[in-house]
Parts: C-alpha cells; sequence; structure tokens
C-alpha cells in the first residue's frame, strides 16, 4: 500500500452535506489511503467541517472523545495514567485538541501522543496542526476538511498541517453557505419534488438532482423566494441530528451542523434558469452556486455541460 501512494501529494474530493454521504466519503478514503502502519492521523478543520463524521466513517466503532452532542469522555484515555498503554489498552485512540487544551498543557499532550506511538498505539488528532509545533513531527496521514476534503502523505518536505489548515479553513465559509442556500431551496419546493431529490456537489454551490422526470416547478420563482429569506437575514440554528429551524419553521436536513448562523450571510447566490439534463445518470439537475463569481461560476458549469450534448454513450 505505501509503494501505491509513494507519490502521492495531495488529493482533494467535495466535502458532501450530510452525515450518511460523508461516512460514505470516510469510507472510501480509508480503503484508498489508510494503511495499517500509520499510527499518527492529523485531521484539520474549524467546526463544523464534518471531522467527527469523516472520522466515524473511516474508523467505524470507534469512541470519540469529544461528541457532537456535548458529552466528552473523562477522564481523556489518551492521558489515563492509571490504564496506562498494557496488554488490554485501546489499539486506537482519539482526542481533540482545540478542546483538550483548555483543561491540559499543550506540551503534556504532545509529550501523550508521543507515548502511546512509542507504545504501537494509533492516535487520531483532531486540530493537528496546534499540536504539530510540540511534536516536531509530522503526521503519517493529514486530512482536511472545508469546502473540499484535502488528504495527504507527507514526507520530510512537507505538506505542513499549517498549509492544509490555511487551505481549508478559507474555503469553508463557501460549503456554509452553499449549505444553507440548498436547504433553503428545498424548504420551497413541492413536498412531491423533495421527497424524491437527490444531492450532489459543484465547487462554491450545490446540486440537486431529481431522477426519471424534469421536476414541476419555476425556477426563476424559487430563486426570488430564496433571496426573499436570505434578505430577511433569519437564524438558523441546530435542532437535532435531522433537523435546523430556519426562523421559526423546522426543516429536516441531514447535516444540521454544517449552516451560517443567519441567512444573511448568504452572499450572492444565484440558481441556473434552467434544468440540466445528465444523460448518464438519467436525473435532471438543479445546480446554484454562491460567494464571489456565482453567475460566472454558473455560466461555466452550463457551458461544460452543453460540450457533453454530441457524446455517444
Amino acid at each position: 500500500m505505501l509503494d501505491r501512494q509513494e507519490s502521492h501529494i495531495l488529493s482533494s474530493y467535495h466535502a458532501p452535506r450530510g452525515h450518511n454521504r460523508m461516512y460514505a466519503l470516510g469510507m472510501q478514503l480509508a480503503q484508498l489511503y489508510l494503511s495499517p502502519f500509520d499510527k499518527l492521523i492529523g485531521v484539520i478543520g474549524e467546526a463544523g467541517s464534518g471531522k467527527s463524521a469523516l472520522i466515524r466513517g473511516m474508523f467505524p466503532g470507534l469512541e470519540l472523545t469529544n461528541d457532537d452532542d456535548g458529552v466528552y469522555v473523562r477522564p481523556l484515555p489518551l492521558l489515563d495514567d492509571e490504564g496506562g498503554f498494557k496488554f488490554f489498552s485501546p489499539h486506537t485512540y482519539h482526542v481533540d485538541i482545540r478542546f483538550e487544551n483548555g483543561f491540559t498543557q499543550m506540551s503534556v499532550l504532545a509529550d501523550a501522543i508521543t507515548e502511546a506511538l512509542s507504545h504501537g498505539k494509533r492516535v487520531i488528532v483532531e486540530h493537528f496542526d496546534l499540536v504539530y509545533p510540540f511534536l516536531g513531527f509530522n503526521a503519517n496521514l493529514l486530512i482536511g476538511a472545508g469546502e473540499q476534503i484535502l488528504i495527504s502523505r507527507p514526507s520530510i518536505f512537507g505538506p505542513a498541517p499549517e498549509e492544509i489548515r490555511d487551505a481549508v479553513y478559507k474555503s469553508l465559509p463557501y460549503r456554509l453557505m452553499a449549505h444553507t442556500a440548498e436547504d433553503l431551496c428545498e424548504f420551497f419546493m413541492p413536498k412531491e419534488e423533495l421527497a424524491r431529490c437527490e444531492h450532489d456537489d459543484v465547487k462554491h454551490g450545490f446540486v440537486i438532482a431529481f431522477p426519471d422526470k424534469k421536476p414541476d416547478f419555476d425556477i426563476a420563482e424559487l430563486e426570488e423566494k430564496v433571496k426573499g429569506m436570505i434578505a430577511a437575514d433569519l437564524p438558523i440554528t441546530y435542532v437535532d441530528n435531522c433537523h435546523i429551524s430556519i426562523g421559526e419553521n423546522i426543516h429536516p436536513c441531514t447535516g444540521p451542523r454544517i449552516h451560517v448562523s443567519r441567512t444573511g450571510q448568504i452572499e450572492n447566490f444565484h440558481l441556473l434558469n434552467h434544468f440540466i439534463y445528465d444523460r448518464f445518470t438519467k436525473r435532471y439537475l438543479l445546480v446554484g452556486c454562491v460567494g464571489e463569481g456565482a453567475e460566472r461560476n454558473l455560466k461555466i458549469l452550463d457551458d461544460q455541460q452543453k460540450k457533453q450534448s454530441d457524446l455517444v454513450i
């Protein structure tokens, strides 16, 4: 496996919205990139980027010490001196450096990670960029979560954790805006269309796909309704693992933590003014983009798909 990856520098994937899609991507990344010899896994990304879901997909059954419901494992297994690293101690440990640094000095966390590694244990470290200067060595595998998932097997020449951090922190706002805009579109879609739609990804935007038949609603009308919600600057809040609230309205969502906090934070929202028919998957696609250059990005995407029209399947 290591031989197959010796020339690998950096891979990039769309960061999907929704737990199930993130779990599935985590499983895929584990199959493609994870080696049994990888002992230190560094995960980098802001809160709400989906790091925990990705880790759960890559390491099914691993007990995360920073539960999404606000339950934190105490004492931290990595620092539990009584258990030590004996024969029956866990093989794999998890630690959220940003959270634990509120209770424990960074140098102590770094020493605990080093000690676990020296006993042949595997350690998954969230916010790895924070502890890296105290460790003095890089992770075997670096994973960044922003608008895209970046995965790298660093050499002594890099990439350094701060390079991954800068890339994913910069791109995350687009993902949060796109996901919220996507949910606002769903909010105004006819219920029968919402029940059958699927989800896909594009850079700085989203795709809502409809199998078999063209949706029966007006895109321009939908866009105006969503822009009205954006102008109203309504709060977006987490309700539970399956719902968010948009103002006073409850809306189903499979990624309830991956949102901007108010609708007014969505910048330059636009929908492509027609459905794209994907002949390969036999789906009709509603495409939206956000942020700087949204209209230009939509035109580029539309032009690209038109070039496929003469292909023979």
